[in-house]
Formats: structure tokens, C-alpha cells, sequence
């Protein structure tokens, strides 16, 4: 894997349902380097820390390869990379391999992968169409959070090296698919919400899921 792009954004007040919300989804590609630090990336702007940001939430990364679909769905866009708000767009970013737990070198930075990316409406402003939010539920391209265990600077060019393979986790994309879960499901969301480095705050919504299904 590869960082193709370095992104960050700027904030930005929307209308949303008769209000103004403020929010950090534009990313935009820069030519520098980027900051990740243990809550979040320098000179970026998280708005809402209740989703965004933290130390399970640090940083997003998106796979470039995925790109093309979503192209293909959506071809009236001005495509370029920071377009699902990730930080480091990537290539060869698999999240049905990628596991939770798993530790990359990037740069200067060491990160841990947290959780998958759970989409909302901003994500839905940001393409200028809410159907977005449900195509994105429905594919295994979530993306994914990582924890910073080590700040650090990341460039263009950049690989992502695997220093920790987490083998008895779970991969991004089958925690991401459990939010559609059924009750065949209960065993995976069982051992999903035991993995301990699942963020907590995804853990939480697991619980909730499993909840009803019981």
C-alpha cells in the first residue's frame, strides 16, 4: 500500500434541515506533508468530536482503487482525492484483508487500525446527493480509522508497512457488514465486540445491534 494523497480541510457551514452546521468533510489533496498526531491531523479541522477525531479516531484512510466505482455512480462529480473526507487516500488498501489491530509504519507515524467508517449525512452533502449514504452501507468499501501510536509526519509516496498482523481479529469489512447484520450474524458480532482493539465507540453501536437481534 501507498499514500497517493495527502489530505486536509478547512471548515465549512452547511444547511442542513433548516440549520447551520459546521464541518470538516471537504478535504482537499496538499503537496506537503501531513501531521498525525495522537487525536487528530495538524492544520485539519474535526468539527464534531463525538464521531470525528480522538485517539480511536485519529486519522481516515480511503482506497484510491475504489475510486472508479464510485465514479462510475456518481460521474457528474469534481473528482479528486479527499472526496469520502479521508486524510491519506491509498492504493492497495483491502479492507477484507486488513484486520482490526493490525499496526502499519507510514512516514514518520505508527498507526493501529481501529474500526470501520460509519457513513452520515455529511457524507450525503459532501456528494450533493443522500443516496450516497446508503450505497456506501451496501458496498465492503468503508475505509478505515486508525489509531496514532506513534505521531508522526506522512508524505506522498509513502508506504504502509506492516509491523503487527492482528490474525485472529476481524477484518474492516466484516465489522462493517455486521452493521446490516442478521441473526445469523450473532457469532461474528460477539466476537467482533471481544476484539480489544475495536474502537469502543464502535463496539457500543455492535452492542446495540446485537440487542435487537437477541
Amino acid at each position: 500500500m501507498k499514500v497517493l494523497s495527502t489530505n486536509i480541510a478547512d471548515p465549512v457551514i452547511i444547511e442542513w434541515r433548516g440549520q447551520s452546521v459546521k464541518t470538516g468533510i471537504y478535504k482537499y489533496p496538499v503537496i506537503t506533508s501531513i501531521y498525525l498526531g495522537a487525536e487528530d491531523v495538524e492544520n485539519d479541522h474535526v468539527i464534531d468530536r463525538r464521531y470525528h477525531g480522538g485517539t480511536e479516531k485519529a486519522c481516515y484512510l480511503y482506497s484510491a482503487d475504489h475510486y472508479p466505482f464510485w465514479q462510475n455512480k456518481y460521474p457528474d462529480l469534481d473528482w479528486k482525492h479527499g472526496m469520502f473526507g479521508e486524510n491519506l487516500t491509498v492504493s492497495g488498501l483491502d479492507e477484507s484483508v486488513i484486520r482490526i489491530g493490525d499496526s502499519y509504519r507510514i512516514g514518520d507515524a505508527i498507526v493501529q487500525v481501529s474500526q470501520p467508517r460509519q457513513p452520515c449525512f455529511k457524507l450525503g452533502i459532501r456528494f450533493n446527493d443522500q443516496d450516497i449514504v446508503d450505497d456506501f452501507w451496501k458496498t465492503p468499501y468503508p475505509g478505515m480509522y486508525v489509531r496514532v501510536l506513534q505521531p508522526g509526519a506522512v508524505k506522498n509516496g509513502d508506504e504502509l508497512i506492516l509491523i503487527e498482523q492482528n490474525p485472529d481479529s476481524i477484518s474492516i469489512a466484516e465489522v462493517f457488514s455486521l452493521f446490516s447484520a442478521t441473526p445469523d450474524n450473532l457469532d461474528r458480532i460477539h466476537h467482533a465486540i471481544a476484539e480489544p482493539f475495536l474502537a469502543q465507540s464502535c463496539r457500543n453501536d455492535l452492542h446495540k445491534i446485537l440487542q435487537k437481534l437477541q
